[in-house]
């Protein structure tokens, strides 16, 4: 399902990453009360109206009912759209019953200007990701009708000249603990990024830190956690440094910046 953005010369986006949200907002993950965090970015970003926002998984630490009901609650606020993909936490039955409450989308495909937004599912049935056939098939598919849209219709400002993914799992290892439940298809992934040169990017959450990077010519970029952050170590350990974001910036000459956002965890 696609989402078309209205004609304008920028847009910007807030990803938001691992919220890892209780039942309840007084409940604690980590010696930190995620919810109190999350509202605290969505607070900021009433003020900011950001074109629209991403959620990329794990949004909930139990997959429970209830924790989607807060998600839902604390995100009422917004009036930009908000898109959710899977992580490993995340029940696909809920996320799909969220994205049926405003402010939130179904849409997997984003249109902004000359940019195309996809949205990936890395969900496995085990803590590590996975990027099987029917994710490979959707992905070829969509760039493959956005490059017939762009031959047909190269002097409009909707043709995808330009291709970012996003997903929970990160693509490339890190030499950090979160390893262990890395992408399990790393090379497969690879070979479908490669294929097409108007793929820029690809940004995920998981890793719990924020970092970017180059692989063969493609960026990649870790979104922090809105709740605590993992040390970038062989051992896991985490480390609360306060709610944490990023800022996207999307223009329709097919350039884009990102920025990563941080609030003193003591407001």
């Amino acid at each position: 399902m696609d989402y078309v953005f209205p004609p304008q010369s920028q847009y910007r986006l807030a990803q938001i990453t691992d919220c890892h949200l209780m039942p309840t907002a007084d409940e604690f993950y980590q010696q930190i009360q995620p919810a109190k965090y999350l509202q605290a970015i969505v607070e900021q970003l009433c003020q900011e109206q950001p074109d629209g926002v991403i959620l990329s998984g794990d949004l909930v630490q139990n997959a429970s009912a209830a924790s989607y009901q807060l998600l839902a609650d604390i995100f009422a606020p917004l009036t930009c759209p908000v898109f959710c993909l899977p992580g490993n936490h995340d029940d696909l039955q809920q996320l799909e019953m969220l994205s049926h409450i405003a402010p939130f989308q179904a849409a997997t495909s984003l249109r902004l200007a000359s940019w195309q937004l996809l949205l990936l599912n890395t969900k496995g049935p085990t803590p590590s990701g996975v990027f099987g056939l029917e994710q490979q098939h959707w992905l070829q598919q969509q760039l493959q009708l956005s490059t017939k849209q762009f031959i047909q219709h190269s002097a409009e400002n909707s043709a995808a000249k330009a291709v970012w993914l996003f997903c929970h799992h990160h693509p490339r290892p890190l030499g950090c603990s979160i390893d262990i439940h890395g992408q399990l298809d790393a090379d497969i992934l690879w070979q479908h990024i490669l294929a097409d040169s108007r793929i820029q990017g690809i940004a995920h959450g998981h890793s719990h830190y924020a970092y970017s990077a180059r692989f063969a010519k493609v960026n990649i970029v870790g979104c922090p956690a809105s709740s605590v952050q993992f040390l970038a170590t062989p051992e896991w350990q985490t480390i609360d440094q306060g709610p944490q974001w990023c800022d996207w910036i999307f223009n329709a000459d097919q350039t884009v910046q990102w920025q990563f956002r941080s609030l003193d965890r003591n407001n």
